[in-house]
């Protein structure tokens, strides 16, 4: 296979959905790379190097060539890697799979991290509310057992943030943002998707998370 005779870097962090992505995307192809854990409080000269407009993980580096942001990584892979297809074949769907993952980072991300980790209550409720609307939106998009149909696919690697860490970060604020009662379809696909073999293998250990974002949040608690 290509990956195993070529050069594969990946600059990254255990903890991060977005790492997460890219290393789905690599053990789904069967790309063989070398993974260099950043601490991203004293960035190394490698990632200031091959990412120099945004300084951020991950970064994806074959043979010398460093692709940032993971939903471009992912698609990246997916088109050098043929086999295992991510993203759809057909351009429309393909279109409808980079706009929901894009959905995805703009809405539930964002609205998700900002609810927990907001001293604020107003702007915490507002956050709240656009979280929920999105996550409806998504429940109310999933049609088959995967956003990529009867198999996992782009969108769903895109979603990761919401059936792992989400449920890691509700728990430490003490919210209820995405339950089984709230979105009875996402919930059970974020279910079948957390138990699939590869991404089982893939997730980071939640106990140690878990203990990061709750130090996080009493910090910012401490500090109000």
């Amino acid at each position: 296979m290509a990956g195993n005779k070529e050069e594969v870097k990946l600059l990254g962090i255990t903890g991060s959905p977005f790492v997460c992505r890219v290393i789905i995307a690599l053990k789904l192809k069967g790309v063989e790379y070398e993974f260099l854990e950043e601490n991203l409080g004293n960035k190394s000269d490698l990632l200031i190097k091959y990412n120099p407009i945004y300084k951020k993980i991950p970064v994806l580096v074959h043979n010398e060539k460093p692709i940032s942001e993971s939903l471009v990584i992912v698609e990246y892979i997916d088109e050098v890697w043929k086999g295992n297809p991510i993203l759809p074949k057909e351009p429309y769907n393909r279109a409808l799979a980079r706009f929901w993952s894009k959905f995805i980072d703009d809405k539930c991300v964002s609205s998700a991290s900002k609810a927990v980790f907001t001293l604020d209550e107003k702007e915490r409720e507002k956050n709240v509310e656009e979280s929920n609307e999105a996550l409806q939106i998504l429940e109310n998009e999933l049609k088959d057992k995967f956003f990529g149909g009867e198999e996992f696919g782009f969108v769903d690697i895109a979603a990761i943030f919401i059936a792992f860490w989400i449920p890691i970060i509700q728990e430490v604020g003490g919210l209820q943002l995405f339950t089984s009662e709230k979105f009875p379809k996402l919930y059970k696909w974020s279910q079948e998707f957390l138990n699939q073999p590869l991404i089982k293998e893939n997730l980071p250990p939640r106990e140690p998370l878990f203990n990061f974002f709750k130090g996080r949040y009493e910090s910012l608690a401490a500090s109000k």
